[in-house]
C-alpha cells in the first residue's frame, strides 16, 4: 500500500499569490481534490491524505508534522506562481540539499515530464529550494508551481475547469508511474459517488459554529455548508467527503466517539 500526501497550499486567512480574480489557495484546492479523486477511484493499493480539503489555515510545520506522522511515501505540495505580472510557466521542485540521484529527484523526473506535458504553459524547468515542506518531510517530497497567477495568459488557464482538471490528471500520472501504482480493472473502479460526513444540522448557525469548535478539540477539520430546505435555511456542518464508503463509514464513527450523532448524504 502506498501513501500519498497532498499539501494545497495556503488556504484560510493567508490566500497564497493573487491575480486576475483568482485567489492561489482556491485553485490549488480544486487541483488537489481532483487529483484525490482520481487516484482514489482509478489505483489499486493507495491511501490519499490531505493537508486540508477546505479553507482552512495550517501552518508549514503542521503539514509537514502529519506526513511526516502518517509515515506517507510521497509529500506533494500544489501551489500557483507570482512574481511581476510579466513571468509565466509551469516549475517543480525538490530540497536544495538532495542529489540528483536521490529519491526524490528521480521521483521528480518523472512528475515533471508527466505534468509539464500538453498543458499550455511554459516550461521553466527542474529546481531546487530550501522550502520548508521539502526539507521538513523525511519522505520524498515534491513541490509543483501550476503558472504564475499574475500573469494574464496564464490566469485565462487556470479559470478553465478543463485546464484544472488536466493539470490534476497530469500530476496523478506521474504520482503512478513514480510510484508503480496498478490501475483499477473496469470491473474494480469505483463509483463516481461522493460520500459527506454530516455532523449536524442547525438552523442557528451559532450552533453550527459552536459544532465546530468542538469537532476541532478533538482534531477533526468541519466547515459550514448552508442550504434552504422547504424555505428555510439551515446550517450543516460537513466534516469530509469521500469517493469511498468505507473511508466515509470509518469517519463517521471516529465523530459518533465523541458523541456526535452524525450521518452520510450520498452524491452521484
Amino acid at each position: 500500500m502506498k501513501r500519498v500526501f497532498l499539501d494545497p497550499g495556503h488556504g484560510g486567512s493567508d490566500p497564497g499569490a493573487v491575480g486576475h480574480g483568482l485567489k492561489e489557495k482556491d485553485v490549488v484546492l480544486d487541483i488537489a481534490l481532483q487529483i484525490r479523486h482520481i487516484l482514489d477511484k482509478e489505483y489499486e493499493n493507495v491511501e490519499i491524505q490531505m493537508s486540508r480539503t477546505t479553507d482552512i489555515s495550517k501552518s508549514l510545520r503542521q503539514r509537514t508534522n502529519e506526513a511526516n506522522a502518517w509515515n506517507a511515501n510521497y509529500f506533494i505540495s500544489i501551489h500557483c506562481n507570482a512574481f511581476n505580472g510579466k513571468a509565466k510557466g509551469y516549475e517543480d521542485f525538490i530540497f536544495s540539499g538532495l542529489s540528483d540521484s536521490s529519491q526524490s529527484a528521480k521521483y521528480r523526473n518523472i512528475m515533471h515530464r508527466e505534468i509539464s506535458n500538453g498543458i499550455a504553459l511554459q516550461n521553466r524547468g527542474k529546481k531546487k529550494a530550501n522550502f520548508h515542506v521539502l526539507r521538513e518531510t523525511s519522505m520524498p517530497a515534491f513541490l509543483s508551481e501550476n503558472g504564475f497567477i499574475d500573469n494574464h495568459s496564464d490566469a485565462a488557464l487556470m479559470k478553465q475547469a478543463s485546464w484544472r482538471k488536466k493539470i490534476a490528471q497530469n500530476h496523478v500520472n506521474g504520482i503512478a508511474k513514480a510510484l508503480q501504482l496498478k490501475k483499477r480493472t473496469n470491473g474494480n473502479q469505483k463509483s463516481d459517488s461522493l460520500y459527506k460526513v454530516i455532523a449536524g444540522s442547525f438552523q442557528s448557525k451559532e450552533k453550527a459554529l459552536n459544532r465546530i469548535s468542538f469537532l476541532k478539540t478533538h482534531g477533526i477539520e468541519a466547515f459550514i455548508e448552508t442550504i434552504t430546505l422547504s424555505g428555510a435555511k439551515w446550517h450543516r456542518v460537513q466534516s469530509g467527503a469521500f469517493s469511498n464508503r468505507k473511508n466515509a463509514e470509518a469517519h463517521l464513527k471516529r465523530i459518533e466517539k465523541i458523541g456526535i450523532d452524525a450521518f452520510i448524504i450520498v452524491l452521484s
